[in-house]
């Protein structure tokens, strides 16, 4: 009698647990890398900074109390702000010279607009106690250039790539859906757009206005930079369109706009969140180059690359480079690795 040998099991992967989402399982690939956590944190404490900025830094106290009444200078400041009359006898009022009973003041006592006039040489205006990160050339504190800062970066990031991937989106979907002409009169568009020298166009458009604004800079970037998104879109979207489920929703009599946005779109725009991604860090980076530049935002408002331009005339005063300059680098870099970390996490060969 022959013994046959037994084969010894197979060890199969651990199956994803009952019920787990796209999403969800997206979500626990991502976690699995610790530098993307490490940059999506760091870019949850940028937004939470940018929140609250006027808390942080600020030359008007929290709280305070001034002859027995309780105020919140901070929280009127943003009542006159919105133009409500009842309050627009606050705005004049020099918060510094108020006799106070006590007060609650910023961690950073400072607007990024207020000036320190007892500030005389290269000296005293290098980090201290008074001014953690220094002054500029006129006394304006770095660290709350770099705090009000935060507003603006994150802002031009989200706004830009926002706009581009609603333009490019809608191309993408509408050139990948139907083929023929419109296919190729959006392909021939993209490809027109990605001939322009993207960053001399905006150079150009933003000189030729005489005061230039942040939201001209975000419309700008928005408006050369969905070329990518789309051809992601469009690519998706001739994928998915031959599945049998969309084939199904047609023999239904599904419309057109309900078979594009229930049917093929959330499943064609996982490859997109990698685009936002490195589409907001190079935004960042086009306003930083735009600021130091002297063809980005007006004199008036603070960005980090704004900061980085008045250094541009001295060398000896380090930190106004180092400080705003490190902020481009860390903010850029998370926004990198968290798209690398997307990428990992959406691609079906990492899967178990």
């Amino acid at each position: 009698m022959v013994s046959v040998p037994v084969p010894e099991p197979i060890e199969l992967p651990p199956a994803p647990e009952h019920g787990e989402s796209y999403g969800r399982m997206v979500w626990r690939q991502f976690r699995r890398n610790p530098l993307g956590m490490l940059s999506l944190g760091f870019v949850g404490l940028l937004a939470l900074v940018a929140l609250l900025a006027d808390f942080l830094a600020n030359d008007k106290p929290i709280l305070a109390s001034v002859r027995g009444q309780i105020i919140a200078p901070v929280l009127m400041q943003y009542a006159v702000d919105l133009g409500l009359s009842s309050w627009g006898r606050w705005a004049q009022v020099n918060w510094k010279q108020v006799a106070y009973d006590w007060a609650l003041w910023p961690p950073v006592p400072y607007r990024p607009e207020t000036t320190d006039p007892t500030l005389q040489t290269v000296r005293d205006r290098r980090p201290s106690a008074q001014h953690w990160l220094g002054t500029d050339e006129i006394g304006r504190d770095v660290l709350a250039g770099i705090i009000h800062g935060t507003r603006y970066a994150l802002s031009i990031g989200f706004v830009a790539m926002g706009l581009a991937l609603a333009i490019g989106i809608v191309l993408g979907s509408l050139a990948g859906y139907y083929g023929g002409v419109i296919d190729i009169v959006i392909s021939r568009l993209i490809e027109l757009v990605l001939t322009l020298p993207t960053f001399f166009l905006i150079i150009t458009v933003v000189a030729l206005v005489q005061q230039g604004s942040i939201w001209l800079i975000m419309a700008m970037i928005g408006l050369t930079g969905w070329t990518g998104v789309a051809r992601f879109v469009r690519g998706e979207v001739l994928r998915v369109r031959a599945m049998e489920y969309v084939t199904a929703a047609q023999a239904l009599g599904y419309s057109t706009p309900r078979i594009i946005f229930r049917h093929v779109l959330p499943n064609s725009l996982a490859p997109v969140l990698v685009a936002a991604a490195f589409g907001i860090a190079n935004a960042i980076l086009i306003e930083s180059a735009l600021s130091f530049l002297g063809f980005g935002v007006p004199p008036t408002v603070v960005t980090w690359g704004s900061m980085l331009a008045k250094a541009r005339g001295t060398v000896t005063t380090w930190w106004i480079v180092v400080f705003p300059g490190m902020m481009i680098f860390l903010t850029v870099a998370a926004y990198n690795l968290i798209g690398d970390a997307l990428r990992d996490a959406l691609d079906p060969r990492l899967r178990e």
